[in-house]
């Protein structure tokens, strides 16, 4: 079997109102004095899909939510080339090639998103090859179902989000995530806000749900500091990138300061980034996405070293490519779920573009043993709803 044809397309949603809660969310860009739309640079309004044919006829689908119309022209100029009249079984070959013909430029960011969107399109094939979904190739069954989070909760209204976390408890979640809405930038009466939103959310939920919180890296060093010692009483399972990405001694000192573990990963590439994350403890919990790290052949691996370390993998944003690795380890205790309020803020764009991700019953998914592949299609219901570029 070999690769034959390459196919990518950039899906842009044609609507780009800003739902009003959208912006009650902390997050880098909050640092600077532009008082704009802030998660605007982070709101995803395009997806680019690839589309691998082998010569017998088996095509895989595989996906890119980072800067989609670059990722287009890297795997079009770059990576094609590459893998084109290759066996899509020689994975690991093919890997290697994309990555260290990338790696001047593509290690990290959106040349690494780029070869993610390729690796899955072959895993996808690979599953569709030997009928049998990607997850039994990963390692199988090792959960009967899988939990999963309700994360949404953007900082609104007090009422607003309690009835919000009270719908989520009325849906069988036993776990979901808010977002902080202030800053450094907002001073005590920020935190007070902060602190209050949380307290919310816990008079809601109690003590018997798992509650986790999220900056986004809105925050600095100093700023979270001050606040950990204030959020341990509301025993949060875990604080969300609290600082830039970039900044690793700051997570190392933060994940040594408090009993609340500290969590990132979404904004890390290859096993080599999380190599360095673990052996500094500079994290409590791995939150890689599939299509952004380097694609199912680096995620495996990163699971495998954060097994070593009993450090649980939790990865961003739920979808299908996330869930066949959480199916397939120990590592992986549970999982992201998007709930569809609104298409404008960025993941839940997914489920408007794609279709056969499980829905959740009483906060667990499960995973088709009998659905070869990643289990996915393109959702054409929707295509006028998008400008397509070819």
């Amino acid at each position: 079997m070999k690769i034959t044809n390459v196919r990518t397309r950039v899906f842009e949603w044609k609507g780009h109102t800003v739902p009003p809660t959208a912006n009650f969310c902390s997050n880098a860009m909050d640092e600077l004095w532009d008082k704009s739309d802030s998660m605007g640079t982070f709101r995803f309004h395009g997806w680019t899909t690839v589309e691998i044919e082998t010569d017998t006829g088996l095509v895989g689908l595989g996906n890119v939510a980072l800067a989609p119309r670059i990722a287009k022209a890297i795997i079009d100029q770059y990576l094609t080339p590459l893998i084109l009249n290759q066996d899509p079984f020689d994975y690991e070959y093919l890997w290697q090639r994309m990555y260290r013909s990338t790696h001047a430029w593509g290690r990290k960011g959106i040349g690494m998103a780029a070869i993610s969107g390729v690796d899955i399109a072959i895993w996808d094939i690979l599953g569709k090859a030997t009928g049998k979904p990607v997850f039994k190739l990963l390692g199988g069954r090792t959960k009967d179902k899988i939990p999963c989070y309700a994360s949404k909760l953007y900082r609104t209204d007090l009422n607003e989000m309690q009835r919000e976390a009270q719908s989520y408890l009325d849906q069988g979640f036993k776990a979901m995530k808010m977002r902080f809405g202030y800053g450094p930038k907002d001073g005590p009466e920020g935190m007070r806000k902060n602190l209050d939103s949380v307290a919310a959310v816990r008079e809601v939920i109690g003590e018997d749900i798992d509650l986790m919180l999220e900056c986004y890296m809105g925050w600095n060093l100093e700023y979270a500091k001050r606040m950990l010692p204030r959020l341990e009483t509301y025993q949060p399972r875990w604080l969300e990138e609290p600082v830039l990405a970039d900044d690793i001694d700051g997570y190392v000192e933060l994940n040594q300061l408090t009993s609340i573990p500290i969590s990132g990963g979404e904004h890390e590439f290859t096993h080599y980034g999380f190599k360095q994350l673990l052996e500094k403890r500079a994290i409590s919990v791995v939150q890689y996405d599939t299509n952004r790290v380097g694609g199912i052949t680096a995620a495996r691996k990163i699971n495998a070293i954060a097994e070593a370390y009993s450090v649980p993998v939790i990865p961003h944003a739920g979808q299908m490519h996330n869930y066949h690795l959480t199916m397939a380890t120990l590592a992986s205790p549970m999982s992201e779920y998007f709930p569809v309020h609104d298409v404008e803020i960025g993941n839940e764009l997914f489920y408007y573009l794609f279709e056969g991700d499980p829905e959740p019953v009483n906060g667990f998914i499960d995973l088709d043993d009998n659905k070869p592949g990643l289990g996915l299609s393109l959702n054409t219901r929707y295509f006028d709803q998008f400008n397509i570029i070819e």
